[in-house]
């Protein structure tokens, strides 16, 4: 019990996915600067934005619902922190594997965005109910691709384990190398950019429409639980597709693929405008999912 207590706390839990991811999101800052032709913040900026906002006055919207208010950041942060547990341990220890993990996987990762949209309409903010609205709609749009990614995963290797996903890419070469596996990585990166409220996907938030969308209330230490969960999922979404599509591998290997996946991330961010709530939809149901059939069917096939 002790033990396991340890892994979520500090090693690889809350403590090491917030600082990784925190060191990450300075890449993403740092790399979109130089992108645009600015300096960029300094390393610390991530862990100074979170102390500067744990010392401000936390302050409750008048006729909200108090409870649902301040509890539904712990929910997001909670889960974030276990999906990058589970995952940094299915890649250090295989055997902690346990039977549907992937599955398990797959609803914590839900629950993050079901925080924002329980927060943002317990503040009973017009604007937060419009960035409400669009989460939603933005769930419903990338889910379904998502599932039908990773039900290809699940037909490759014949099991819905972790340790069986990696172990078979360790005996019969990565999946993103055979074409079912490289359609699947396509769909699951637009995916993981649009669970980061990344451009082109950052349409609940929409600062210059929305000013913050579902968080516009939120203030002191929520708004830094709801920071420090994004942080946690910058860190712990790349970990994912690697495990899923590239195999897990040494240390330097599996720094190296987490560097382009990152830089991939940052690169679509930096090209794109925001989408329209509706283009959204569209995208990811019509040429999104139509590309995830093809590569389940192509792995049904054994491509």
């Amino acid at each position: 019990m002790l033990k396991y207590l340890f892994y979520y706390l500090i090693a690889p839990g809350f403590i090491f996915s917030l600082v990784l991811g925190a060191l990450t999101s300075w890449i993403d800052r740092k790399l979109t600067a130089r992108l645009q032709y600015r300096v960029g913040p300094p390393w610390y900026q991530s862990f100074a934005d979170i102390l500067k906002l744990l010392g401000k006055e936390t302050i409750v919207p008048e006729g909200s619902a108090r409870l649902v208010f301040l509890a539904a950041p712990l929910l997001g942060l909670a889960a974030a922190t276990l999906t990058s547990t589970l995952l940094c341990l299915f890649n250090l220890y295989p055997a902690e594997s346990f039977g549907g993990d992937l599955i398990v996987i797959v609803y914590l990762l839900t629950i993050p965005s079901l925080a924002i949209i329980l927060g943002g309409a317990a503040s009973r903010n017009p604007l937060a109910s419009l960035g409400v609205s669009r989460e939603m709609k933005l769930i419903l749009a990338y889910e379904l691709p998502f599932l039908i990614a990773v039900a290809t995963i699940i037909a490759k290797s014949g099991s819905l384990l972790f340790m069986n996903v990696i172990s078979s890419q360790a005996n019969h070469g990565i999946f993103l190398f055979s074409l079912s596996g490289f359609l699947a990585f396509l769909v699951s990166l637009l995916v993981v950019q649009a669970k980061l409220g990344l451009v082109p996907f950052d349409i609940p938030e929409a600062e210059q429409e929305l000013m913050a969308g579902p968080l516009l209330e939120y203030s002191g230490t929520p708004l830094a639980v709801f920071k420090m969960t994004k942080l946690i999922l910058f860190f712990c979404l790349p970990i994912l597709l690697i495990t899923l599509f590239m195999g897990s591998g040494g240390i330097w290997w599996f720094i190296l693929k987490y560097v382009i996946i990152i830089t991939l991330l940052v690169l679509i961010k930096n090209t794109n405008p925001r989408l329209r709530i509706d283009q959204a939809l569209r995208f990811f149901w019509g040429p999104v999912t139509s590309l995830a059939i093809i590569a389940f069917l192509l792995a049904v096939l054994g491509w």
